[in-house]
């Protein structure tokens, strides 16, 4: 039952992605392009999201999931150099790419072998992130 609910919001969540226009490398750039030729529209895009999200944060507070497990807390996240890198490196990729994470998922399946390059690009990023961010932590405490 779990993996039918996960498999339905996937598919709703690309599907959200591919109408958005999310998945398109040229309307991202276009929303990044603020000196340019800019692309307003995203903006409803991330408020469409973000707004819903903080609606669910207050209405899963000492709820259960109907499929078991339990909602994740609100993150607490403090204002750190990691997370001030991890942001740049997460933009600067965004910005060349045009694409993150979900839609870089979501895009596979049209995205051709540009696509499967990106994607694999991404993954060994992740898998070096946090070797790499434990090295930097270390040359920060030794200096």
């Amino acid at each position: 039952m779990r993996g039918l609910f996960a498999f339905l919001a996937g598919s709703l969540f690309g599907t959200g992605l591919l109408i958005s226009g999310m998945t398109d490398t040229t309307k991202v750039q276009g929303w990044l392009d603020v000196f340019g030729n800019w692309d307003p529209t995203l903006a409803f895009v991330m408020g469409g999201a973000i707004l819903p999200m903080l609606v669910a944060w207050q209405l899963t507070r000492n709820r259960t999931p109907v499929v078991g497990g339990h909602f994740p807390a609100p993150p607490h996240t403090e204002l750190d150099r990691r997370l001030v890198v991890g942001s740049v490196l997460f933009g600067v990729g965004w910005g060349l790419a045009g694409l993150c994470p979900g839609p870089a998922m979501a895009s596979l399946s049209y995205g051709g072998i540009g696509g499967v390059v990106f994607m694999i690009a991404m993954i060994a990023g992740m898998l070096a992130a946090p070797k790499l961010g434990a090295q930097l932590d270390r040359m920060a405490n030794a200096a």
